[in-house]
């Protein structure tokens, strides 16, 4: 009926594999790496710079958007317009019209992405043919 003190096997930390590091130690000093890549991976989206591009000259309505970007689908600009306005970048405006009318526009936060995006676009445009030429290197040494 006595109660043992004695840790069962699966209690105890497992010992550590030889020539297996230790995991280090987060640096209390650095950003939290999960949080900027969450962030990241919403502004850094395809199709959230372009949404953010076509904003930047104002407000647009979901259809104005949608023949804008070509090649996105109604599903795809639905869950980028709702991710960049749960992120505080877009804001959403619904008028009491028949039928009702929703503007998007970009808010302060996302007005402040313009400049980035802009200058990512100038790169991509601008460096295009280097990089197709150094994928076609690539395939060639690698599919030989």
């Amino acid at each position: 009926m006595g109660t043992s003190l004695k840790p069962k096997h699966s209690d105890l930390p497992a010992a550590p594999r030889p020539n297996q590091r230790p995991e280090p130690m987060p640096d209390p000093n650095h950003a939290d790496c999960r949080g900027v890549a969450s962030v990241l991976s919403r502004v850094g989206d395809k199709w959230s710079v372009f949404v953010i591009m076509m904003l930047s000259d104002g407000p647009k309505r979901f259809n104005e958007l949608k023949r804008m970007i070509n090649g996105i689908s109604q599903r795809m600009l639905t869950l980028t317009l709702r991710g960049l306005e749960r992120d505080g970048l877009v804001t959403r405006t619904i008028f009491p019209t028949i039928p009702p009318r929703v503007d998007y526009e970009l808010t302060d936060l996302g007005r402040g992405l313009q400049q980035p995006v802009k200058a990512l676009g100038e790169w991509a445009i601008k460096h295009q043919e280097q990089i197709a030429s150094a994928r076609t290197r690539f395939d060639e040494r690698n599919n030989a």
